[in-house]
């Protein structure tokens, strides 16, 4: 029994062009950026936020976007990008986040959305022909949306889903389930993650969604561009949106020589495949977003299996 990390890593999964234009924000004077802390190390084409911020980019790590509103109150001179990043989980916040802005008349404050959703990616990886036989669906992001996103998988590929929890007992849990499925040919989605997720999910967490986002084609690291699987913001709430309110020129976006970061998210590769691996790329040196953050492969497998 193999188990292989997919594309559930918010980071890892983000273009290196949306960091190249975050990059180019900070670079305005006229612009706070504010983010997540696990983005700021990650690396663009030929530089990073944190780099950036050490050269004087005005770059703050916040721990909500409620903090990257209060700096807008308080810096009603400034443009404040946020740089909202993450799947269903997070996404509800920043949904949150812009209809206060708009309340409140931050017309200053901005988000610049990387946000995406899961089944696309999902449905993806089986039409690519990666040998997986069951899906381990993400807790965290069902919490939200329910188990209703994951329908079309049995449906269509005659393949279960299992919604898991994080503890080693739940995942072992999980396995079983998803077993049972293969043994008796009976695929569907299942919640093993019951005390927290619920079949119809977080109802006022998906209207707040549909209030501000609408879908759109989104890139993803080791996927290329999958239809409607990014969050893009709808034209109600276009005057908090970086990308139509702030011009920057971005530089051509160069990926690292070497790097399979991308084949590593595919499911196809794992970390120790890369040449780079705890040679060149560590986690005090990342050369891709999966040694950046603590929820990427190439970090994990670092920490606990080199």
């Amino acid at each position: 029994m193999k188990l292989i990390s997919g594309p559930g890593c918010p980071v890892c999964v983000t273009s290196r062009n949306f960091i190249d234009k975050a990059v180019a924000y900070s670079r305005r004077e006229d612009v706070i950026i504010t983010t997540y802390g696990d983005l700021i190390r990650v690396p663009g084409s030929t530089s990073s936020l944190d780099q950036e911020k050490a050269k004087g980019a005005d770059v703050r790590i916040v721990y909500s976007i409620l903090d990257a509103l209060m700096i807008a109150k308080k810096n009603r001179r400034k443009k404040v990008v946020f740089l909202g990043i993450g799947f269903e989980t997070t996404a509800p916040s920043s949904a949150a986040g812009l209809v206060k802005a708009q309340m409140a008349g931050l017309s200053n404050f901005f988000l610049f959305s990387a946000h995406k959703v899961m089944p696309p990616a999902m449905e993806t990886l089986i039409d690519e022909g990666v040998e997986i036989d069951g899906y381990i669906g993400p807790g965290h992001v069902s919490t939200i949306t329910g188990d209703g996103i994951y329908q079309n998988i049995p449906k269509k590929f005659g393949m279960g889903v299992v919604i898991s929890g994080f503890e080693p007992v739940d995942l072992m849990q999980s396995i079983l389930m998803l077993v049972k499925q293969i043994e008796n040919n009976d695929p569907k989605v299942e919640i093993q993650y019951t005390r927290i997720v619920k079949p119809e999910g977080n109802i006022k967490a998906q209207q707040m969604l549909d209030e501000v986002f609408e879908y759109g084609d989104d890139w993803w690291r080791g996927l290329g561009v999958l239809k409607n699987s990014g969050l893009k913001i709808r034209e109600k709430y276009a005057m908090h949106d970086s990308e139509k309110m702030i011009e920057v020129e971005v530089e051509p976006t160069i990926e690292p020589k070497g790097c399979i970061c991308g084949e590593i998210l595919k499911g196809v590769k794992s970390p120790k495949d890369c040449k780079l691996f705890a040679t060149v790329c560590n986690p005090s040196n990342p050369v891709g977003a999966c040694m950046v953050s603590n929820e990427g492969s190439c970090a994990a497998q670092y920490l606990y299996n080199r």
